[in-house]
């Protein structure tokens, strides 16, 4: 038995997906906050069970019988974040779980100056502590954050963002099918993996050119301040903690954190990733 939680969400369900493709659906299950949202993947025959973060009994009691936990980081920062893992990780080792899978990310790292790559290393911490068995998925930087950051410039051409450095952009989807192929083969890897990433490291320099390309429109690259974007992000509804948050994944990228490209991902999933373009061109055709 493998369960997933947060299997509602972008890599959870797409996660799920993939199992189902290795597996017969008894052998799948899934820990979700409501159930309802996962009602027709217990059609299909998976496990459901409600469980929350907030409530360790709930976790136990949806983490009973796995050989195998994949533990989907929370959306949170911080010691909230890192309190919510502490509390799924105790509730595996009480439900008597084999082994621990994490998603973390390139980067991860105690000095990190962004906070959820401190985030992960604090779990990745708690997992060493726990004496299981446990890998961590050190997953490229989300392409689909890329796409959020460049969806005013998809309309106005203009990519105006702090300063940043080369990102090893890289797919859900991909992401998705190794990790499901390193839960149906387990203990592949012992602790945390080399970084899974795309096949290219792009600053938004060299996404500007994609994007032209990808359109055939002209795009700019227009460096902001980083008070100056701050102020722009609370001006748009967004918490300050929030604008922090973004802000600090440019000053990461200046220092190199997401730079590295690694093959594990291409090796995983027996091709070579989805180019930056590719996932630009299918996003905007949505």
């Amino acid at each position: 038995m493998i369960i997933v939680t947060g299997a509602t969400g972008n890599l959870g369900r797409r996660t799920v997906e993939r199992l189902l493709e290795r597996l017969p659906a008894d052998r799948v299950g899934v820990s979700v906050r409501d159930p309802r949202k996962a009602q027709d993947l217990a059609d299909r025959g998976v496990r459901v069970r409600q469980g929350s973060f907030d409530d360790p009994a709930s976790l136990v009691h949806a983490f009973k019988g796995a050989e195998q936990l994949l533990l989907v980081s929370l959306d949170r920062t911080g010691e909230e974040c890192v309190t919510g893992h502490r509390t799924a990780i105790d509730a595996a080792v009480q439900a008597g779980v084999g082994r621990i899978l994490y998603t973390s990310q390139t980067g991860a790292a105690h000095d990190s100056r962004f906070q959820a790559c401190r985030d992960h290393a604090q779990t990745e911490d708690l997992l060493r502590a726990t004496g299981l068995p446990w890998t961590a998925l050190r997953n490229g930087f989300y392409t689909a954050s890329a796409l959020q950051f460049l969806e005013s410039a998809r309309h106005t051409g203009d990519i105006a963002l702090p300063a940043d450095g080369p990102v090893a952009w890289t797919g859900h989807d991909e992401l998705a099918e190794a990790t499901a192929a390193i839960l149906t083969d387990e203990g592949r890897f012992e602790g945390p993996t080399p970084p899974l990433t795309g096949p290219a490291a792009l600053d938004f320099d060299a996404v500007a050119e994609i994007a032209a390309q990808a359109t055939g429109r002209p795009f700019t690259r227009t460096v902001v301040p980083g008070d100056a974007f701050r102020e722009q992000a609370l001006a748009h509804g967004a918490p300050a903690p929030i604008a922090d948050l973004m802000l600090s994944i440019f000053a990461a990228a200046r220092n190199g954190e997401f730079a590295t490209v690694d093959p594990t991902l291409a090796e995983l999933i027996g091709r070579e990733p989805a180019t930056f373009r590719t996932l630009l061109e299918h996003a905007w055709a949505e």
